[in-house]
């Protein structure tokens, strides 16, 4: 039905769109939960604001959940050195997003107290800003590629430590993702509540809407003129085995806008991602701010898609050994693996989106304190 090499490509674009469904999905729980102390003033309000999230933030994970095991099953490469390699990051997501953070949803009503309330709110923040951080500072370390090698027996070794992983433009990257999904999180706000609380996340989602177009433009001038790109002098056979060891790579300054040269059409990406953002600023106050929202998700798409887009074919790149970076053409499992598992995504995929949309439309409208009062606190 499909040959390898068209298996490869539908499978990067679905593993993508599945990260890109977490960034807006579970993208806003995050941002919201970044704004908590913001745009609250007392107790009733923060009710509001975490009951905003509360019926949501558990099927929003499904995505990244979804798109690991679509990494595991797709690129079981790029898999093992993505979660063994950064392991240090990626248990400090797991803690923040998906252990303190559920937790203290639950856990802060426990107790009238309010010590342990005010703990449990901070933990509430700490689990939004922390893994809103860790995203962006792991794919600025992709776009340096990870200090990573393969033996002639596939057998990986990573040289890196996490203290390697924090470096100036892992930074940029982390701030911008922090920045991008306080954006989205402060328009989801304003779309679920009333004022106060509406107009205190209009005004942070507008000042991160201009913070994402700063910090995205910075970034794009920092990969131009700073940043080695990677890229393949011998084109690499898409339809080959998949063994990341029988190719050449080279390291370039500006190399991750060559595809931009090469594919024209994909500019449209970063333009969406800087038109976008700049067009919450201007349509966050109108009506109920579901044109923001709209465009806030346009613009995580169209970031999230620049980076897909600029290091293709690559996936993970290897600032330790180039030849072992892993591309799309070289780090799949096989053709009857990706199609079977292709036919999976074609049944369940829809159920998913359906069953997503139906509980957005039951749960639909504004949360006030009436709402809260029905509640069992």
């Amino acid at each position: 039905m499909f040959d390898l090499e068209t298996l490869r490509l539908i499978w990067w674009v679905l593993v993508g769109v599945l990260f890109i469904g977490f960034a807006i999905m579970d993208g806003y729980d995050l941002g919201a939960a970044i704004l908590f102390p913001l745009v609250t003033r007392n107790e009733t309000e923060r009710l509001i604001v975490l009951q905003t999230l509360g019926p949501f933030w558990e099927g929003n994970q499904v995505w990244i959940v979804l798109g690991a095991g679509a990494m595991f099953a797709a690129w079981p490469i790029v898999y093992a050195v993505a979660f063994s390699g950064p392991y240090f990051v990626v248990l400090l997501l797991l803690l923040t997003m998906g252990i303190s953070r559920p937790v203290s949803f639950k856990y802060r009503t426990k107790l009238p107290n309010l010590f342990w309330r005010r703990c449990w709110d901070w933990i509430v923040f700490i689990g939004g800003l922390f893994p809103a951080l860790l995203f962006g500072m792991l794919v600025g370390n992709i776009l340096q590629g990870l200090p990573f090698a393969f033996d002639t027996n596939l057998r990986m070794t990573y040289e890196g430590t996490f203290v390697d992983l924090i470096n100036p433009f892992a930074l940029w990257c982390g701030l911008t993702g922090m920045v991008m999904l306080v954006m989205h999180g402060g328009i989801y706000l304003a779309v679920k509540t009333y004022d106060p609380i509406r107009a205190r996340a209009i005004h942070w989602a507008r000042l991160a809407a201009l913070g994402v177009i700063l910090l995205f433009i910075g970034g794009g001038i920092w990969v131009a003129y700073f940043l080695p790109g990677y890229q393949l002098p011998i084109p690499v056979d898409p339809a080959g085995f998949s063994n990341p060891l029988h190719k050449q790579v080279i390291a370039v300054v500006g190399g991750w806008l060559a595809n931009y040269q090469h594919y024209p059409f994909t500019m449209v990406l970063p333009i969406i991602g800087v038109l976008s953002a700049l067009g919450v600023v201007f349509t966050a106050k109108q009506g109920n701010s579901r044109l923001a929202i709209l465009l806030s998700s346009l613009s995580i798409i169209g970031i999230i898609g620049t980076v897909g887009v600029s290091m293709f074919p690559f996936i993970l790149p290897s600032s330790h050994h180039l030849p072992s970076s892993l591309l799309i053409w070289d780090a799949s499992s096989s053709a009857p693996t990706l199609l079977l598992m292709l036919v999976s995504v074609i049944i369940f995929l829809p159920m998913i989106l359906l069953y997503t949309a139906w509980v957005r439309y039951v749960l639909r409208g504004k949360v006030d304190k009436e709402t809260v009062d029905k509640q069992a606190y």
